[in-house]
């Protein structure tokens, strides 16, 4: 029997790796989409020297917390379904399909210019002159460092009230799934558009989205510290529960690097 597995994760936990944790922390602060309402928390059992006055339940040694929250919330995972309606479902996706090579395109020295900025063949043409083909299966991260914006502020809204904040158009998803065959995408944003095309009267609602989903891919969205990151090399690591029928929900995403 080979422990050549063992001595390989044995190698990842030393001084020659790091692991960057890609996810915000669960809270009722955590940056979300606009639409949804915060993380709601309820002790549901607490140990004996917690308990209050009103309390009704038995006491017992042990503490349990009953939580409420959509699934699209923070850091998570979308599953194709959520706007395919043919699309996989969660408990659909494969094991496999939690890991991936990671390729990070960094613009955001030009999104801190422009908000609106948006992701174009011609930057991912670029990043391959620079560091060589996107491999075929690869997770591509769009790095904007929009995670450092304040949750309250993650619309980033002008004085009109209309928000700005960069995104994939649909012929760089294109691109990349008809001629590199990537294997997912993700971003620190809460949309895969960018804001000022997210909901155009003219056309379906976040299409970039519809698209990336309707290829069968996953997508993670609201991803942070991608800036501790080289632009290739790395591993990411998507993790979710195997919730049927799920369409997406809260991940713990982590990426694996040389030092």
């Amino acid at each position: 029997m080979s422990l050549h597995l063992w001595e390989q994760v044995a190698a990842w936990k030393s001084s020659k790796y790091r692991f960057v944790d890609l996810t915000h922390e669960l809270s009722p602060e955590t940056p979300h989409w606009w639409g949804f309402q915060p993380l709601k928390e309820t002790v549901l059992y607490d140990y004996p020297e917690n308990k209050k006055e009103g309390d009704t339940w038995t006491a017992a040694p042990m503490q349990i917390k009953e939580y409420t929250v959509v699934g699209q919330y923070g850091t998570h995972v979308d599953a194709p379904i959520h706007f395919d309606p043919k699309g996989r479902t969660q408990d659909q996706l494969r094991v496999e399909e939690m890991v991936y090579p990671l390729v990070v395109i960094d613009k955001s020295h030009e999104v801190a210019q422009n908000p609106d900025y948006e992701l174009s063949i011609e930057d991912i043409l670029a990043f391959e002159a620079k560091y060589g083909r996107i491999p075929e299966g690869a997770f591509v991260a769009f790095r904007t460092d929009w995670y450092k914006r304040p949750a309250n502020d993650f619309e980033n809204k002008d004085a009109e009230g209309k928000p700005h904040s960069p995104g994939w158009p649909i012929p760089t998803l294109e691109f990349l799934v008809k001629e590199r065959n990537i294997g997912a995408i993700g971003h620190e944003t809460a949309d895969t558009d960018a804001a000022i095309r997210a909901f155009q009267p003219d056309s379906h609602p976040l299409p970039a989205e519809q698209y990336i989903l309707s290829q069968d891919r996953i997508q993670v969205e609201v991803l942070a510290h991608l800036d501790e990151l080289p632009p290739v090399g790395a591993i990411i690591f998507v993790t979710f529960p195997r919730l049927k029928n799920g369409t997406g929900s809260t991940a713990r995403v982590f990426a694996l690097v040389e030092n």
